[in-house]
């Protein structure tokens, strides 16, 4: 073997254990790539396992906190609810203490109008009209000396054919009554008659509500002697005239039961100048003048009003009575009739007849025998 081919074989041992080396250190590079690419790889996944472990705890804390926070909302929902409960607990007392503070005014505008009321009505009662008296010899003692009397007056409307009679005793008239029917005998006639009691629906309680006329006086103390024509005149004429406190007069009327005038004006605002002087003088005749009393006018309205049957013990009615004789000579057979014992009658008080076709008022005054009513 030559020189020449010992060196390429030579050459190519020493080319095979180069490339060895050079393959082992790439192995060993790939190696340590693989090593690194092996931590990398476990760096990763470990990092993924703490992502997802960090994802998982926000996941948690996410939930944590929604149910918090849902819980936050529901209790603020349940804290405004209840504060709008409060505010509209407190709305309603707020309104409900103004309608009382409304009607508390309004009850006390009503008192204070009542009160001026019954203010002005002192006012008037200690204002009333002159009346002119004279003792006639007549004295009383007891309970009845200091008694305030009201007289009843019952106008009763008679029906035709009918008749009123009053007994002086109370046991006739009802024994009249429990016959119901009699027959009276007119000379060559006989008419039967039916007997009735007679009943009124009288009040048995009243109130009224009274109140100044703003627009009316009353004037009393009037002058017996003048005439009422000319009495209303010169009435008129005076309290016409505004130098004498008056205005335009608008009516003027006289009230003959209490013997008053009452004097209407047009302007409302004059009569409580007149009635707050009360002492009036105008002239009669000329140089001559005469002091009225000028007191204010009372409107009434009556707000209650009870009523009930009253019955005449004393006073029968007679109905079914034909006109067949003049009407004195049959009143007088009547009270004749009803007179005798003998057809269960007594003495007769007083008798009313009014024929068939005729209208009259009989007038029932207070029974002071029987407390009851008679004619």
């Amino acid at each position: 073997m030559s020189t020449e081919e010992f060196s390429l074989v030579s050459n190519g041992e020493s080319l095979g254990m180069g490339t060895l080396e050079n393959i082992q250190k790439e192995i060993n590079k790939c190696k340590n790539q693989y090593d690194s690419l092996v931590n990398d790889q476990k760096m990763f996944k470990d990092a993924i396992d703490s992502n997802k472990n960090y994802a998982k705890q926000f996941q948690e804390r996410r939930e944590e906190k929604k149910m918090s926070l849902d819980a936050d909302k529901r209790k603020h929902a349940e804290k405004i609810q209840k504060e709008e409960e409060q505010q509209s607990s407190v709305q309603k007392e707020h309104e409900r203490l103004r309608a009382d503070i409304i009607q508390i005014k309004e009850e006390l505008d009503y008192l204070e109008k009542k009160n001026d009321h019954l203010k002005q009505q002192t006012e008037v009662s200690t204002a009333v009209p002159e009346k002119k008296v004279v003792f006639k010899g007549k004295t009383e003692q007891g309970a009845h000396a200091l008694s305030f009397d009201v007289s009843p007056r019952i106008v009763y409307p008679m029906e035709g054919g009918t008749a009123l009679i009053t007994f002086e005793e109370v046991g006739v008239a009802q024994k009249i009554l429990s016959m119901k029917e009699h027959s009276v005998e007119l000379g060559e006639c006989v008419i039967n008659v039916q007997v009735k009691p007679v009943q009124f629906l009288v009040p048995s309680y009243i109130e009224m509500d009274t109140q100044v006329c703003p627009r009316r006086i009353l004037v009393s103390n009037l002058p017996s002697k003048l005439p009422e024509d000319k009495l209303l005149d010169k009435l008129e004429i005076h309290f016409s005239k505004t130098k004498n406190g008056g205005s335009e007069v608008e009516e003027i009327d006289m009230l003959h039961d209490s013997g008053t005038v009452v004097v209407t004006f047009v302007d409302d605002s004059v009569a409580k100048g007149l009635t707050d002087q009360q002492d009036h003088k105008f002239d009669i005749v000329k140089g001559q003048k005469h002091k009225v009393k000028v007191t204010p006018f009372l409107n009434g309205e009556i707000s209650q009003l009870h009523t009930r049957y009253s019955v005449c013990l004393r006073t029968v009615q007679l109905t079914g009575i034909p006109s067949i004789m003049e009407r004195e000579n049959l009143q007088d057979h009547l009270e004749i009739h009803f007179q005798k014992g003998a057809n269960g009658g007594g003495e007769v008080e007083s008798i009313i007849y009014n024929p068939m076709g005729h209208t009259t008022l009989a007038v029932f005054v207070e029974d002071s025998l029987e407390d009851s009513q008679s004619i």
